[in-house]
C-alpha cells in the first residue's frame, strides 16, 4: 500500500473520530471509569454501536453475538499483501499475553472487501491467526454501515481485474460489553503493550 496515501488516509480518519481530544467514560457516580487505562484515546459515544453481519460460519450476528468479552475489532481483507496479515497476528499474540494474565480477550476481523471475503475465505484465515479470531463479512451495506460505526476509512483502488487492492485505515479498536468502544491502538503498538491497556480495562469494568 502508498506510504503516502496511508498517512492521508490515517489523517483523515483522525480528524473524522476527532484523535487528540479525550474519551469520555463515566461510571454511575461521574467519575472517569477508565482514567487511569486511557492514553490519549479519542472521544467516545459516536464511535461502534450496533451492526448486523455474517460470520465466517455463515450465521447473521450482531454485535451482542461478537463482543462478549473483551474484543479486539479490525477492519481489514484477507487478500492484503501486508499490513493486514500483520496486523491480525499482532492481535492475535496479545490475546494470548492477555491469557497468560488471566485476561480472556477476543480478536475480531471485519473485512472490507465481501466481494471476495466469504465466510469460508474468512474462516481460513481467522483459523490460520486464532483459534479465538471471530471473521466478520456480510453485503457490502452491511460492511459499509460496521465501517461507518467505527469512522474507519476503506476505498477500493482502480484496475487491477480479480487482484485490486483495498486502501483501508489501520486502527485496532478496543471494545468491552456493555460500554463500548473505549480505546484504539495504532500499528505501532505492541502486543506487550496492547495488553497491559486491555488488563487494564478489563479490571476497571469488572
Amino acid at each position: 500500500m502508498n506510504k503516502a496515501y496511508v498517512w492521508s488516509a490515517v489523517g483523515l480518519v483522525a480528524l473524522m473520530i476527532g484523535v487528540p481530544t479525550y474519551l469520555t467514560l463515566t461510571a454511575n457516580d461521574g467519575e472517569d471509569q477508565f482514567a487511569q487505562c486511557s492514553q490519549g484515546a479519542v472521544a467516545g459515544g459516536d464511535i461502534g454501536g450496533p451492526f448486523e453481519l455474517v460470520s465466517e460460519t455463515g450465521a447473521t450476528v450482531t454485535e451482542r453475538d461478537v463482543i462478549t468479552e473483551p474484543t479486539l475489532v479490525y477492519f481489514g481483507y484477507t487478500y492484503c499483501p501486508d499490513v493486514c496479515p500483520l496486523d491480525a497476528a499482532r492481535n492475535a499474540e496479545a490475546v494470548d499475553v492477555l491469557k497468560e494474565q488471566g485476561v480472556d480477550a477476543t480478536p475480531v476481523f471485519i473485512t472490507i472487501d465481501p466481494e471476495r471475503d466469504t465466510p469460508e475465505v474468512l474462516a481460513e484465515f481467522t483459523d490460520v491467526m486464532h483459534p479465538k479470531m471471530i471473521g466478520l463479512t456480510g453485503s457490502a451495506g452491511q460492511v459499509k454501515a460496521a465501517s461507518q460505526a467505527y469512522r474507519t476509512f476503506y476505498k477500493k483502488q482502480p484496475g487491477g481485474g480479480e487482484d485490486y487492492l483495498v486502501d483501508h485505515s489501520t486502527f485496532t479498536y478496543l471494545v468491552l460489553p456493555e460500554k463500548g468502544f473505549v480505546d484504539f491502538f495504532r500499528r505501532d503498538a505492541t502486543p506487550d503493550q496492547m495488553a497491559e491497556t486491555v488488563a487494564c480495562y478489563a479490571n476497571a469494568a469488572s
